[in-house]
């Protein structure tokens, strides 16, 4: 009689997932694109045609944030959430958010193989009820191009749901010789004391996103990337135009509502 086969060890496991994920990601980096590839325009609110600011077209008007947040108790237990906020008005017009239990655990360099499908369930629930506030756009609260592997949860979802995304990142990846030490000089220098963001140059040359005093008098800066379809000159343009506190509104407003549901999760024990 045949003997069955022996299980994978966890380590076999990890290698299994490991070697899985950056094939996917291989394959989805081939997808990207770090330019302006978008039907919508930028323009100034309530300018007249012919005026200064005046863009013929579709304008920007919804932007999406998604966030995700654990329980302290148990941290496989999570609350994805999506908001749409008015670009002009930064005013609510969406929110949803989802209970889950994560199977997949955090290994650094692969976050968006487990909290990506949690925020594209959420997207995609939008899109099938034919929402009209479906995002035009989404700003991740995570890296895009600013990344180990220069593909990062901003860069993930964006190829994936098809989406012009931005990543903004609260922490710093040490990226092509970046290292928080390096930075906070760069922006503590005398020269870019007025500057409200530093590009971040890497050992190589190239330029992986910018760090930037969201607020006057900032000290934590934030670390806005390329995520998809759209180029970090604009991708700067808009975060710094939905910027009321140190992260732009889409992102604030998706993390206190997570938080919120989280907190609620933890006193009705409730996952689905």
């Amino acid at each position: 009689m045949e003997e069955p086969p022996e299980e994978p060890s966890q380590s076999q496991e990890s290698w299994q997932d490991h070697h899985t994920w950056i094939t996917t990601q291989d394959i989805l980096r081939e997808k990207l694109i770090t330019e302006d590839s978008f039907s919508w325009k930028l323009s100034t609110k309530g300018a007249s045609q012919g005026e200064p600011g005046y863009e013929k077209g579709e304008e920007l008007r919804y932007v999406g944030g998604v966030d995700i947040s654990f329980s302290k108790d148990d941290p496989s237990k999570a609350c994805g959430t999506l908001v749409v906020l008015d670009f002009h008005t930064l005013q609510l017009l969406y929110q949803d958010f989802s209970f889950v239990t994560l199977q997949v655990p955090y290994v650094p360099g692969f976050l968006a193989f487990r909290e990506a499908p949690v925020l594209q369930q959420l997207l995609e629930k939008m899109k099938r009820s034919d929402n009209p506030f479906y995002p035009q756009l989404l700003m991740v609260d995570g890296n895009g191009i600013l990344h180990p592997r220069g593909f990062g949860l901003a860069c993930h979802i964006g190829v994936e749901t098809n989406l012009p995304t931005i990543g903004i990142g609260k922490n710093l990846h040490h990226v092509d010789g970046l290292t928080h030490s390096t930075v906070r000089k760069l922006l503590g220098a005398e020269e870019n004391s007025s500057k409200d963001f530093i590009n971040l140059v890497g050992d190589s040359g190239r330029i992986w996103g910018v760090a930037m005093r969201s607020t006057q008098g900032s000290i934590k800066p934030i670390f806005i990337s390329i995520g998809h379809m759209i180029s970090l000159q604009t991708a700067i343009t808009i975060v710094q135009k939905t910027c009321k506190f140190r992260v732009p509104e889409p992102i604030r407003q998706a993390d206190i509502r997570s938080r919120d549901y989280i907190r609620k999760l933890g006193m009705n024990g409730k996952v689905t």
